[in-house]
């Protein structure tokens, strides 16, 4: 099923509503925006992708969605927007961001910046799939920066699929092994998005533990030279 009968008014930050108007169409054309355009930001991925794979389950109560479409859908939307983001980036992604007045628009871009420095592009480009806000503006912030074209295809291209396929399969399995598990729907997005941000937070955390480390040394060093 590709699309649903569209109701008289959709509620794009809920992705129940985007469900059942567009059905996988919607999922595609979200995470297009989300991780394409700066406009984007805003828009409900993780919920989204986590939600489809749930309505994918027969039985699950709603509108039903084929898996092979959502998936499909899915990696084609993240991809192509994180693609179209960096080209957009190429051609004046600092000077968009720096005319934003939205201050979660320019937070974002300061952590994704964090992360190109820490991390390097690569682990950059995929870290940031999975944290809202930076995976939007790490795109047209990497063109900006002139990372590598080819360095940032292949990361973004794991890094995208990764993400989409692995939540996406995420509510499938859990709704088909859960009965009634719709019912519960809110609560278990937000254990989704939570979930989704461990692998920055363990970044974070090692990155610090490097940090004292070195700190440690250093000063061992000092005090041995004194």
């Amino acid at each position: 099923m590709i699309a649903a009968s569209h109701p008289l008014a959709v509620n794009v930050l809920d992705a129940s509503s985007l469900l059942t108007a567009f059905g996988a169409l919607g999922v595609a054309a979200v995470l297009f925006a989300e991780t394409g355009l700066l406009i984007g930001f805003f828009l409900p991925g993780d919920s989204l992708l986590f939600t489809a794979g749930l309505l994918c389950v027969p039985g699950s109560g709603g509108v039903h969605l084929s898996l092979p479409q959502v998936l499909i859908a899915a990696v084609v939307g993240a991809l192509a927007g994180a693609q179209v983001g960096y080209w957009i980036g190429r051609r004046g992604g600092r000077t968009l961001l720096a005319r934003s007045r939205s201050v979660r628009l320019r937070e974002g871009a300061q952590r994704a910046e964090e992360l190109l420095n820490r991390y390097g592009h690569a682990k950059a480009v995929v870290l940031a799939r999975f944290v809202p806000v930076v995976r939007t503006v790490l795109n047209p912030l990497a063109g900006a920066l002139e990372v590598p074209a080819r360095t940032f295809a292949v990361w973004q291209v794991i890094g995208g699929t990764v993400w989409t396929v692995g939540l996406v399969l995420a509510g499938y399995a859990l709704g088909s092994s859960v009965p009634n598990v719709d019912r519960y729907l809110l609560p278990l997005v937000a254990v989704i998005v939570i979930v989704s941000l461990l692998p920055l937070a363990l970044e974070i955390l090692r990155g610090r533990r490097k940090r004292r480390s070195a700190t440690t040394a250093q000063a061992s060093r000092t005090g041995e030279n004194l």
